[in-house]
């Protein structure tokens, strides 16, 4: 007879564990639940039963584990049931058309979890619906299942990855047929079929059966020539790229990258790059970084450098475990890196994908129909090159699902999308994938390299010659972190009732005036004759942009995914200003005097951003 297992004493939340052994066939989760209970861990349990993860429009992203709050083979198939329930409510043809699901390299052995095994989970309970699916046989880059979508004409696509986030983490991200990534209100209805369908199905763990099924299909080849057969048409000096001496290293960061990358640059006729060995191949437990995101900077990139020295290499180029972001560094002739921002990094995209365009595109009225994208709190300089260029800039709210869903809009209105980007080091080159995509961005970063060289010209002294031509635009972002809500409520609260009353928001900065404010949490502009603004508002997050009578701006938001408040600031300048020193001193003056009053008295409630 079984043992019986001790209980919680908490009513609720021995309901919800409960429910899951009853649930749970996965012996690693089940046998982690027992043997809280019989230690009687109820702290443990509570973090684990308490809350349910919360599908949103970039998905789920948690640490594995046992429970509702964590990412496991339970929780997989509940988040899949829900969103194949949805799908078969909002396309008729979901059994004709299908889905697509890929995965990273994560894994987390205590759990028994890993991005393999949940993608062979999800696939199973599309496949018990009848629902054909076409999951990916090995590892591969987030932007080959937007690609994948786009390209077969499928009703959804799923990747499982928790990008650059801790070892422990994992994801669930979710593309439309559009393939673009899930808005509201996809998100909500979603949620709710997830809520409904938490009992598995009978079908829903016989994964092993599922891989045998004929409705099962394995899109790796066929992605892989047609995905690299795409980003041919992004190429446009192709003989300078076969004759170029430059040398680059690149890293994978322990991720997917390495195999794409190599396979990018050969589509571009460029040679290879050179591999960081100790990071190159996939390793879940990313053993030589602290955090696997090359966004850090430095710390991440300690191998690179390393070994763009022994090798004589003047360019890093990095990716992060998803390979839909890039980071790039470059060697100084003082002999030190310079790692690019990603508004940095922007600006010489950007810079690069139209005047490639336009060399191609000669008529004058061609450029009315060009457009270029980037988020709300990324920097404004493709703004200041459209200006002058005469095409169109647009900004959407933060994240690369708005600017994704924009671009489409605007691809089915008949419009030209060149390029959008994200200050997180994310790019989206060309619409082939309405998503970032650090694989073919590696690409023809490498190209912009290898032209420049035959210029005598670094990256370093273009984006100079770019902010000489258009403006310069200095950048500088951090973060508070708080794990109080009522303390950030508070805070953006006194902003928005500065002087007492609804939408009095602050007027100074030290001695620099407020012209402008635009509250995306209330829905109010000032800026616009009727007050309202016209970006999409969401009362979930806070988001306050601030702009300043000496050409700067700060906006103030919430993470979605993190217990942080981030800050970005831009100075933009007219072109011709070229006093980098005194608009630098300007900027650390804006963002002291904002730091100073803006984030008082909540402040000393605030853990700053760590060193």
């Amino acid at each position: 007879m079984e043992e019986s297992l001790p209980k919680s004493g908490d009513s609720k939340l021995d309901e919800s564990v409960d429910q899951w052994l009853l649930f749970d066939k996965n012996p690693h989760t089940v046998l982690m639940v027992q043997n809280m209970l019989k230690e009687g861990a109820v702290e443990a349990l509570r973090k684990c039963f308490s809350t349910r993860m919360e599908f949103g429009t970039a998905g789920l992203r948690a640490a594995m584990g046992p429970g509702t709050s964590c990412m496991n083979d339970l929780t997989i198939i509940q988040t899949t049931q829900g969103f194949c329930f949805y799908l078969e409510q909002s396309f008729e043809n979901l059994k004709e058309r299908g889905v697509v699901i890929g995965y990273d390299a994560r894994a987390h052995p205590p759990s028994g979890g890993s991005s393999k095994h949940f993608a062979s989970l999800a696939a199973a309970v599309f496949i018990s619906r009848g629902v054909p699916v076409h999951l990916f046989s090995d590892i591969t880059p987030t932007p080959f299942v937007p690609f994948t979508v786009s390209h077969l004409g499928l009703c959804a696509g799923i990747m499982i990855t928790a990008s650059h986030n801790p070892k422990q983490d994992n994801g669930y991200k979710v593309y439309w047929e559009n393939g673009a990534q899930i808005v509201s209100p996809h998100d909500k209805s979603i949620s709710k079929a997830i809520i409904k369908n938490l009992e598995p199905w009978p079908e829903s763990w016989n994964s092993d059966e599922a891989l045998k099924n004929p409705l099962l299909q394995d899109p790796y080849q066929e992605i892989c020539t047609q995905y690299f057969k795409a980003i041919q048409s992004l190429c446009h000096h192709r003989e300078i790229n076969k004759q170029s001496q430059v040398k680059i290293v690149h890293t994978s960061v322990h991720g997917v990258g390495h195999t794409f990358v190599q396979s990018a640059f050969k589509a571009f006729d460029l040679h290879p790059p050179y591999a960081v060995e100790e990071q190159k191949d996939p390793d879940p437990e990313f053993p030589t970084v602290k955090y696997p995101n090359p966004e850090e900077g430095e710390g991440v990139l300690s191998l690179s450098f390393a070994l763009a020295e022994k090798k004589g290499a003047t360019v890093v180029l990095a990716n992060d475990p998803d390979a839909d972001r890039l980071a790039v560094a470059e060697r100084k002739k003082s002999g030190e890196w310079r790692v690019f921002s990603g508004n940095e990094l922007g600006a010489l995209l950007g810079w690069w994908i139209f005047r490639c365009w336009k060399q191609q595109n000669s008529e004058a009225a061609a450029v009315k129909n060009v457009y270029m994208l980037s988020s709300t709190v990324s920097s404004k300089i493709l703004r200041a090159i459209a200006l002058k260029e005469g095409f169109h800039f647009e900004e959407t709210l933060t994240g690369f699902k708005w600017m994704g869903n924009r671009a489409k809009d605007l691809l089915d209105q008949g419009r030209t999308v060149l390029f959008a980007f994200e200050e997180a080091i994310g790019y989206m080159c060309s619409p082939v994938v309405l998503d970032k995509d650090g694989v073919s961005a590696a690409a023809i970063a490498g190209e912009m390299i290898s032209y420049l060289a035959t210029k005598n010209t670094s990256l370093s002294q273009q984006l100079t010659a770019i902010y000489q031509e258009y403006g310069y635009h200095i950048s500088k972002n951090s973060y508070f972190i708080c794990h109080d809500q009522d303390v950030i409520h508070n805070l953006f609260e006194r902003l928005r009732h500065y002087d007492g009353q609804t939408n009095t928001y602050p007027t100074i900065c030290g001695s620099v005036s407020v012209t402008a404010v635009r509250d995306l949490t209330t829905g109010y502009d000032s800026s616009q004759a009727n007050k309202k603004a016209i970006l999409p508002t969401s009362k979930s997050s806070q988001m306050i942009t601030f702009i300043f009578s000496n050409g700067g701006v700060a906006t103030m938001r919430t993470s979605g995914t993190e217990p942080k408040i981030k800050y970005y600031t831009e100075l933009c300048a007219a072109p011709g200003n070229s006093d980098v020193a005194y608009l630098q001193k300007e900027l650390n003056n804006l963002v002291d005097n904002m730091v100073e009053n803006f984030f008082q008295p909540e402040k000393n409630k605030l853990q700053p951003k760590p060193e």
